[in-house]
């Protein structure tokens, strides 16, 4: 895990493999204010001001979400989701793992704004590290006199959808964790029919500052478009790969630099996760890392994934790879994204085999429309936005494979956590 002195916020305080315990994370980030009358307007107020916008990946204003929730009659719940379902995602799972604290404070301080009596915690079930951390955390907070809300930690699958935000409701209320298909919504009705409030783990941390230094003080780093820091995992053609904190609208060039250079000249850069799209090496000059760069598409950097392909290896296998994947994490509730994303995955993996049917190229690109907005929880718009950037980035690619010729000299080897077919 890496943070620059500019934009050491989450991450400060952090030493490598270690936790901040309760009196170091004291030490290091002072306690929340304490809760006064008119608390709740004053913190919706400030992240309003502030212009936080969610981590886990939608960019959604975290004000607006909040406010949703603290405009209901029934006292409402907070979950921060730590589900983390990217394979190539690391944030989330450094933050629980080193920095319990500052998720939990996040979680006090929403429950603060929507006037919540709960806030549970979730992560993956496999998760060994994040489970031991934040259990040791709450043990921690429990010698304090404290009247905030009732805190608990809960687990959910593994699977890509999972951590869709009611994926994580249904499996905190004892069903299958996959996403609803029908209202009502969150905020109207979630965790045991309460409005509730579900907010990634990053935001959370970044709630947990701004009630103690404001917005003005949020605002201080980043770009006004994209004011604040995010954590982003970088991995693939760097020197040293890991969980950084950037100011969002920083130069993609000084984040190189902190991971001490490429390995490899740059063929792509996959920037958002599994569910964005590729950007070709000839387009990153001078590219920002923040939603004021239309190369990045609205929602920023995502996930908080950036994956740097270098020439070695091929996008061609690697984007095979990942939306065979895509096609087997479906929940299985919707047509379209059942059948079509198998479809979609298939004949993909035709062109990489060089066993393309006739106007299979011209099918994938009518294909990822077709299933575009055809899903309860927009899983299919992901694996099609990372489609259609495969086929325009890797044009050349799948000409030679088309020829039976492909010009990796590196395996595949963007993270997935199953095995899939890969070239022959």
């Amino acid at each position: 895990m890496n943070a620059s002195a500019t934009a050491d916020r989450l991450l400060r305080g952090i030493r490598s493999g270690a936790v901040l315990t309760l009196d170091e994370h004291l030490d290091v980030h002072g306690p929340l204010p304490a809760a006064r009358r008119g608390d709740a307007d004053a913190l919706l107020d400030a992240v309003e001001r502030s212009g936080l916008r969610g981590r886990g990946g939608a960019h959604v204003s975290t004000a607006l979400k909040l406010r949703a929730v603290a405009g209901r009659r029934r006292r409402a719940i907070v979950v921060g989701n730590g589900a983390e379902g990217e394979p190539a995602s690391r944030k989330d799972g450094v933050l629980l793992a080193h920095a319990p604290h500052l998720v939990i404070d996040g979680a006090v301080a929403a429950a603060r704004a929507v006037g919540a009596d709960e806030a549970i915690v979730v992560v993956k079930a496999s998760d060994r590290h994040a489970w031991r951390s934040l259990n040791r955390a709450l043990a921690e907070r429990s010698r304090l006199d404290d009247r905030g809300p009732k805190l608990a930690l809960a687990g959910t699958a593994d699977g890509y959808v999972s951590g869709q935000e009611t994926a994580v409701i249904a499996a905190i209320n004892g069903r299958p964790a996959v996403p609803a298909t029908v209202p009502p919504r969150p905020f109207a009705r979630g965790v045991r029919n309460r409005p509730t409030f579900v907010g990634n783990v990053e935001t959370l941390a970044h709630l947990a500052l701004i009630a103690r230094h404001g917005a003005d003080w949020f605002r201080s780093v980043g770009s006004p478009g994209s004011p604040g820091t995010a954590l982003v995992t970088l991995g693939g053609a760097v020197e040293r790969p890991g969980v950084y904190e950037i100011a969002l609208g920083s130069p993609l060039a000084d984040l190189l630099h902190r991971a001490a250079g490429l390995v490899d000249r740059p063929r792509a850069l996959l920037a958002g996760g599994y569910g964005a799209a590729w950007i070709d090496a000839a387009h990153l000059d001078g590219l920002a890392l923040g939603a004021d760069d239309p190369r990045l598409g609205p929602n920023s950097v995502g996930a908080g994934v950036l994956w740097m392909l270098g020439e070695a290896s091929c996008g061609v296998w690697e984007s095979a790879r990942v939306l065979s994947w895509l096609a087997a994490e479906s929940a299985g509730q919707c047509g379209p994204c059942l059948h079509g994303l198998r479809a979609i995955a298939d004949a993909f993996e035709r062109l990489a085999h060089g066993r393309a049917h006739p106007g299979d190229r011209a099918r994938l690109a009518r294909w990822g429309a077709d299933v575009t907005g055809r899903g309860a929880c927009r899983h299919p718009d992901g694996a099609a936005r990372f489609l259609d950037s495969a086929l325009r980035v890797f044009a050349d690619e799948l000409d030679r494979h088309d020829n039976g010729r492909c010009a990796a000299t590196h395996p595949p080897s963007m993270p997935l956590p199953i095995a899939h077919p890969e070239a022959a």
